[in-house]
Order: structure tokens, then sequence, then C-alpha cells
């Protein structure tokens, strides 16, 4: 099978979905690799290592997508390229359909089988895809709340870690998935006050268990959010429900209330965000100011760090991208995960979660397929 990976053109977006690793792996299995030429240059890639992987590099994306059987994305395909998918091609990349639904019905109208990384999903509910850049995101969320808690970026001025004799900031964390534990981690590590909300009983006890008194933790309710996203200086939002638009858990009513120069992180943007409050950015402008309460709402917070994020994706999907080369319906019989991760085929969407997100029916995948 035929492997395509081209350079990212959504803004801001430095990132490269296949390493030389990885393409190394998929032509010892027999596999050709194409490679628009530059592709890896925001993670600090040459084609050179391209070459000596065994990939074949191409000058224009248009021939990679047009030539390859399985393309490889790391965001969801922006409409130039959208249009030069085919039918009975395989796209595996982040996809987040319920927060694009016109990426959706463009998937649909060329009929490719559209894999999402993000809805990928082990038996015991992890995300072994979407982890990573979840760690990363999460640890980035609290360094860009701090930057921009500071007065000159349109915050409160306040330091995350305090001084002796002056109170540390105040961050309120909402989820405790991979990352808001990172959230946690990285707010910890710089001194500040934290609390943390969930609705899993289970993970606010791990949490108490990893760092004790340093974190509090809040069953997550109506109540204790708007007690507690009121209290902070800074407010990470990291909510997820796979495949499904996020909850939205802070209301416009909730911003107008806090002091001005408070800052929110919302890392839940790709999934439509959970501050009512919230629209996309880019990290060319990262931030935008509601009520005197600072936004920063980038849609691809870890490619803010392309050569660590681009390495540890690879390293995540490696296995999978040779598994789906070597054909679809055995990748899924050997690796089930892959099945939820299915969210569109034959222009049907397929995938329970994100049919209702989009408010149509989801087609049983076997019959899609068949």
């Amino acid at each position: 099978m035929r492997i395509g990976v081209v350079t990212e053109i959504k803004k801001n977006e430095r990132r490269v979905a296949l390493t030389p690793t990885g393409t190394r792996e998929a032509v010892a299995h027999g596999h050709e690799v194409l490679v628009q030429k530059g592709a890896g240059v925001g993670s600090n890639i040459t084609d050179d290592a391209y070459a000596a992987a065994g990939a074949t590099l191409v000058d224009e994306a248009s021939a990679v997508i047009t030539g390859c059987d399985l393309l490889v994305h790391v965001k969801e395909p922006q409409p130039e390229e959208i249009a030069l998918l085919r039918p009975g091609q395989i796209l595996f990349t982040y996809l987040h359909l319920a927060a694009y639904p016109e990426v959706a019905r463009g998937l649909m109208d060329r009929g490719v089988t559209a894999i999402a990384y993000e809805t990928v999903t082990m038996a015991d509910g992890s995300l072994p895809l979407l982890a990573p850049m979840s760690y990363i995101a999460g640890r980035l969320a609290v360094q860009a709340g701090a930057t921009t808690l500071e007065a000159p970026y349109g915050g409160k001025g306040v330091l995350l870690g305090g001084y002796p004799g002056v109170p540390a900031a105040k961050v309120t964390v909402l989820g405790a998935g991979s990352a808001g534990m990172n959230a946690v981690d990285v707010a910890i590590g710089m001194g500040a006050r934290v609390t943390l909300l969930d609705l899993d009983q289970s993970k606010l006890a791990h949490a108490e268990e990893r760092w004790g008194t340093r974190v509090t933790t809040q069953f997550s309710s109506l109540e204790s959010v708007e007690e507690w996203v009121l209290w902070a200086d800074l407010v990470v939002g990291a909510v997820l429900v796979a495949g499904k638009r996020a909850p939205v858990l802070v209301t416009a009513d909730h911003v107008r209330a806090m002091e001005p120069g408070t800052v929110l992180v919302d890392i839940s943007i790709d999934q439509g965000g959970c501050f009512a409050t919230s629209h996309e950015t880019t990290h060319a402008d990262p931030t935008y100011v509601v009520d005197g309460v600072v936004h920063y709402a980038v849609g691809n917070i870890p490619g803010a760090v392309p050569a660590t994020s681009t390495r540890a994706l690879t390293n995540a999907t490696m296995r999978y991208v040779v598994s789906l080369a070597d054909g679809l319906r055995p990748a899924l019989e050997s690796h089930p995960e892959l099945v939820p991760g299915v969210n569109v085929a034959h222009g049907k969407i397929v995938n329970p979660a994100v049919a209702d997100s989009l408010g149509l029916e989801a087609a049983p995948l076997d019959s899609v397929l068949d």
C-alpha cells in the first residue's frame, strides 16, 4: 500500500504525521511511503532523513494525496485537501468531527474511510492515540496560562508560584483525564494553589494519592463549578466525552462574574470548547478578551512544541499505520480498538457518538464495509 504524508496546512501547525522512524517501519513491511518535500521541516526533520528511511520524496501535496492509498495526517484535512480525496482511500488523523461538521460532510461526500485518532478506544476505555497529545496539551496549558496571567498579556499580573509572604495564584482544573492531570502536575510544580474537579470519584482519589494536600479535589456539580471557577485566577478546561461535543461547564454569566484579568485556557476547544465564551484561536493570535477575562483557546496546543509532539504522536500511531497499510479489515480484527476510531466509511457516519453530535444516525460499520 502507498502511505502518504503531507505538510500540514492548518494555520501554525508544524507537526508531521510520520517520522523517519515510522517510515522505516512501514517500508520494512513492504509498503511505499510518499512524503511531500519539506513536510518535516517544522518538526526539525529533514528530507534527507526521510529519504534515508526509504521514503519517496514528492514535490506537491496534491501528488501525495491523489497518489496514496492511506493518508496519515495530524489535524483535520482542510477544504483543498478534502477535494483531492477519493472513494476507497483511508484517512488516519485527528478529526474532532463534532466541532467540525463541515469536515464530516466533506469526508462523507468523498467516500473515504476516515479513522480518528481521538476515538480509537481500548477495552478499558482509554484513548491511546489521544493520550500523548493530551499529556502535552495539559502541560502547555498551564505554561500558557502562567504567561497570560502576566500584566502585559492582559492578566492579573500575578506569579503562579507567588512569593514568600505573597499568596500563590489559584488554579482550577476542570477534568481529571490525561490533559487535566498533567495540568495539575505542572501547576503544582510551579507552586500554585490547585483545585481539580471531575465526575469520576476514582480519578479524584488517584489525584489525592498522587499529590496529597497539594491539590484540593471536588466532585463536579453546577454548584462546585461555579464556586471554583469564580475563585480562580486561572481556569483550565480539560473535559472530554470521546467523539461528542465537549459539555459547556463555564457559562457567560460565570465569565461576567470573574475578576478582570482572570485567564481561561480551553483545551477542549477542538471538541467545541467547555466555556460558553470560547472560540478557536491560533498560536499566531492565541488570546482574546470577553468581559475583562482573557481567553486562550488554541485548537492545536501541542503544535507549539512540534519536535516533541511529532515524535510522541508517531510512537503511538506507528503500529496502527503499518497495520492499516497491511489491510483495513485485518487491522480492525487484530486491533479492535480501531473500530470506534472509524468515524466515516463510504459516505456514512459509523461512530454513534460522532453521529449523535452531528444530529445524524450512525450506520453499522460492518454493513457499510460489506
